[in-house]
């Protein structure tokens, strides 16, 4: 094999390993409405002779949720709740904030994520692997695309209530919220002390404020 040919061969593979790992993988039937799960942890398909129009239908997010402490209103629509998406890859999520309500800096391990402003005015933005920022407030009818697994976040800067409509291409993108996984997770206290330059009972403070029992 020839220098050239070697070298095309490897972008050949390397392209075609972005490819089969952008996403989740193609499915192999019309669809596959989520049933049961089966003995080993995937979600069986429900007999197409009972399937209807109601399994691709999804009602649950006509209006917000209860609003957190943030100001944030989160409703994710995925496989557990959707079962029709179950093998068609993507997911969304309807997000609603008070004003000056953030959705805290966090990142999804297994999607990108395009977010469109249904309603008000949003600081936006997502950090790349350089630690460069790109931000910016978006208005009503404007979208913002999250590459998978960077850090982003949004705020209310508007002085009415405002909506996202979130769209991923996976069926569950997982979620990691920044202040919960480092402070929520059990980290030695230590370690957490050097690494932010603060005491033991700042630590504590933050710890108590971003545990397990404060997410229920």
């Amino acid at each position: 094999m020839s220098f050239k040919s070697a070298v095309l061969l490897v972008i050949f593979l390397q392209s075609f390993a972005i490819m089969t790992l952008a996403s989740d993988p193609d499915p192999v039937r019309d669809f596959c409405i989520a049933g049961a799960a089966s003995a080993i942890n995937s979600l069986q398909c429900k007999n197409s002779s009972t399937v209807t129009v109601e399994d691709f239908v999804f009602s649950g997010i006509k209006l917000p949720g209860n609003f957190s402490e943030t100001g944030l209103s989160s409703k994710p629509v995925n496989v557990n709740v959707f079962p029709g998406l179950n093998t068609l890859g993507m997911s969304f999520v309807r997000a609603d904030f008070e004003i000056g309500g953030v959705n805290a800096p966090h990142f999804h391990p297994r999607a990108t994520e395009v977010a469109f402003v249904l309603e008000g005015k949003i600081y936006s933005g997502f950090v790349d692997t350089d630690n460069k920022i790109f931000a910016k407030v978006l208005e009503k009818g404007e979208v913002m695309v999250f590459p998978r697994g960077l850090v982003h976040f949004q705020m209310n800067v508007g002085d009415t209530t405002a909506t996202i409509l979130g769209s991923f291409n996976s069926q569950n993108p997982g979620l990691q919220r920044i202040p919960n996984a480092v402070f929520g997770s059990g980290i030695k206290e230590e370690l957490l002390e050097k690494a932010f330059g603060l005491s033991s009972n700042e630590i504590a403070k933050l710890r108590w404020k971003f545990s397990p029992h404060e997410l229920s």
